[in-house]
């Protein structure tokens, strides 16, 4: 038994250090061909943030582990935006960009909306709703390169800076090495999260909603506390908002694609939950357009109480 955390340890790995490589090496492909760094970063570094979360619900799906797929996804979106934003509006106020609050918030709130109205009415989120995501996701990456292209000339200096000269063979390497490393720790990280859940009588829920959320949601924590400690946490809420509307969009419009996914009455309760905070967060952003200590004590508060919640239930 003692195996399968060590081989969930193993898994979260694979996971964050595999995503590391692969937007490494994609960024330096883009470099190399010239694409534009703000293109880069809103696509390739997005996806790669999301990828861990991409890994552990296709595999949920693939192997009929639906619970972990919805409820992952769940999990990483609450953290990330109660968590990941609350821990760096402590270490220094978190000032949010005018376009995020314009745009990429309201769209964020709305994907979450939208997945609890399908949810909630069907009960199930089958290939039909998993290709509207898909194509709704299609028009969100369409709109956010098009909003990159515009804005290259003032940014394109600062961000290529940011991105290493690699030789072709290296960044070959790296991604080719890196999705390998993604797909098995998303394999093995279900297989041992399922495997303690069933040992304690847990559901997959429970383990998806905890454990496997908060795994996953490692790289935009630690991307962002290190932005917060350096001062430079003004792009934190943007990228934890891009990251949530991947997951949703994009991760649940592949896995229920691949398979429908059962949406059981907790997992309708946890979806409410994270569309009232988006709402409560988006409100604290309007009032000042940052976040506050007050504000960021107060998030990670409302998250453990959460945890106590669902670990209770």
């Amino acid at each position: 038994m003692k195996m399968m955390y060590v081989w969930l340890v193993v898994g979260f790995i694979l996971l964050i250090k595999g995503a590391d490589f692969f937007v490494e090496g994609s960024s330096g492909v883009a470099k190399n061909l010239r694409v534009p760094p703000m293109i880069i970063g809103l696509t390739i570094v997005a996806m790669g943030t999301s990828a861990p979360e991409l890994a552990v619900s296709t595999a949920a799906a693939l192997k009929g582990s639906n619970e972990i797929a919805i409820s992952n996804v769940i999990g990483s979106n609450v953290f990330n935006l109660i968590v990941v934003c609350g821990v760096c509006a402590i270490l220094s106020p978190l000032y949010i960009q005018e376009k995020t609050l314009k745009k990429e918030f309201p769209i964020s709130i709305l994907a979450g909306l939208l997945l609890l109205v399908l949810a909630w009415a069907r009960g199930t989120l089958g290939r039909p709703e998993g290709i509207l995501f898909l194509f709704l996701f299609a028009l969100f990456l369409g709109g956010m390169v098009k909003d990159a292209l515009k804005a290259r000339s003032s940014k394109e200096t600062g961000m290529e800076e940011e991105i290493k000269n690699l030789p072709a063979w290296k960044c070959g390497v790296y991604i080719i090495g890196g999705i390998a490393a993604i797909v098995l720790g998303g394999d093995i990280v279900v297989d041992s999260a399922s495997s303690i859940a069933e040992s304690f009588g847990l559901s997959q829920t429970l383990i998806g909603l905890t454990i496997v959320a908060i795994g996953t949601s490692l790289p935009e924590l630690v991307t962002s506390v290190v932005a917060a400690g350096k001062g430079e946490n003004d792009m934190a809420l943007g990228n934890v908002i891009g990251s949530n509307i991947f997951n949703i969009l994009l991760i649940l419009g592949v896995s229920s694609a691949i398979t429908p996914i059962k949406i059981y009455k907790d997992s309708l309760y946890d979806l409410l939950l994270l569309t009232v905070m988006s709402l409560l967060v988006y409100i604290f952003s309007m009032s000042k357009k940052r976040l506050n200590r007050t504000e960021g004590v107060f998030m990670v508060i409302i998250y453990i109480v959460y945890m106590y919640y669902i670990c209770t239930r």
